[in-house]
Parts: structure tokens; C-alpha cells; sequence
């Protein structure tokens, strides 16, 4: 693993497992929790391969294969991995530091048809990484698949830095919303949904 990310750093002890908690609880009250899912659905193939780069507790991945596609969910943290693992037994989940992301070391050396980028994971990358992560990410990425990148705008990562490092990672802007649910974009937003493609040769 290489520097300690935002989620280590900048949270509290327990942090994950309250995080764990919070999102079992969601999942048994009927909360809507596969907003990102019905998204990336609706932009791949039937059967697509995808990645859920900072899976977290797993969530969106099982709503991705429940609808038939195949999923690798990752993250760096091994508690939110073991929650996954229990959780929801369709997608494999493996314990990887998105800055250093190789998963034909660990099994998978396919590429993938798209990534989903969901839940704030760029805002909680460790500092200075996010260039370096888009570059790992895009490496896993067929030609002409595609990088859908989620977060909140007031984290002190700009859409304009997300830009610059999606450009030096090698993809290109295709789509921005304000919401999963593909609400206009502006630059007041609170939230951006980015839509990258990675150019065919």
C-alpha cells in the first residue's frame, strides 16, 4: 500500500465500521441504494465486465450484478472488503490501493468494460494521488470503455482538477451531470457526475 489515504487520515477511530453500520441499516429500512448502478447500467452492454473502484461496503457492485454484470469491486480499506465479502456474495471483492491498482496480480487481467467511481472515493484518495489513481483505473479499461467518477464539489477536489488528471490519465470528458439521476450540470452544483471515455486507438 502507498500513502495513507483521506479515509485513514481525516476520519475517527471506528469510522469504518460505523460507516459498515450505517449502510446495513440503510439496506434493511428499503433505502434506495443503487442510484449509480442504474447509471452505469444504462451505459454498458448486457453482461458488461466493470469495476467499482472504491467499492466501499459493496453496495453498488452487488446492484451492478444483480443486473447481470460481472464485478470486481476493490478498496483499500479491508474491514469495508470483509463487509463486502459478507454481505453480497455475486461480486469478488479485493483489498487493492487504487493508486497502485494491478489486478492481473490478483486474478483479473481483463480488461474492463467500464469503472464506477462512486461514493466520494476521489475526495478521500490520499492527497496528491488522484492524477495517479485515474492512470491506474484507465489502465484496466478496454479501448473506447468508460470512467464514471462521483463526488461532492465542496471536498477541495475541483471538477477542473478532475479534468486536468483525466487528461493526463489518457480519457476524455464526455458527459457531466449534477446527480446520479442525470440532473444538469452547473457550476453552483453540489455534487458532479462525471462521464469519461477512454479513446479507441
Amino acid at each position: 500500500m502507498g500513502k495513507p489515504t483521506r479515509w485513514v487520515t481525516e476520519t475517527k477511530p471506528g469510522h469504518s465500521q460505523w460507516y459498515i453500520d450505517r449502510f446495513r441499516r440503510l439496506a434493511a429500512e428499503g433505502a434506495d441504494l443503487a442510484g449509480e448502478a442504474r447509471l452505469l447500467d444504462a451505459l454498458v452492454p448486457p453482461g458488461a465486465r466493470l469495476l467499482d473502484a472504491g467499492c466501499g461496503t459493496g453496495r453498488v457492485a452487488a446492484a451492478l450484478a444483480a443486473r447481470g454484470h460481472a464485478v470486481v469491486g476493490v478498496d483499500a480499506d479491508p474491514a469495508l472488503i470483509d463487509a463486502a465479502r459478507a454481505d453480497y456474495p455475486g461480486p469478488r471483492f479485493l483489498v487493492a490501493d487504487l493508486a497502485e491498482l494491478d489486478l492481473a496480480s490478483q486474478g483479473e487481467p481483463e480488461p474492463f468494460d467500464a469503472a464506477v467511481v462512486a461514493g466520494n472515493v476521489m475526495v478521500f484518495l490520499a492527497p496528491g494521488t488522484e492524477r495517479a489513481v485515474l492512470t491506474r483505473i484507465a489502465a484496466h479499461i478496454r479501448p473506447d470503455g468508460l470512467v464514471v467518477v462521483g463526488f461532492g464539489t465542496d471536498r477541495g477536489y475541483p471538477v477542473t482538477g478532475l479534468d486536468a488528471d483525466a487528461v493526463a490519465a489518457g480519457l476524455r470528458l464526455e458527459h457531466r451531470f449534477a446527480t446520479w439521476d442525470l440532473r444538469p450540470w452547473h457550476d453552483d452544483a453540489e455534487f458532479a457526475v462525471t462521464v469519461l471515455r477512454k479513446p479507441a486507438p
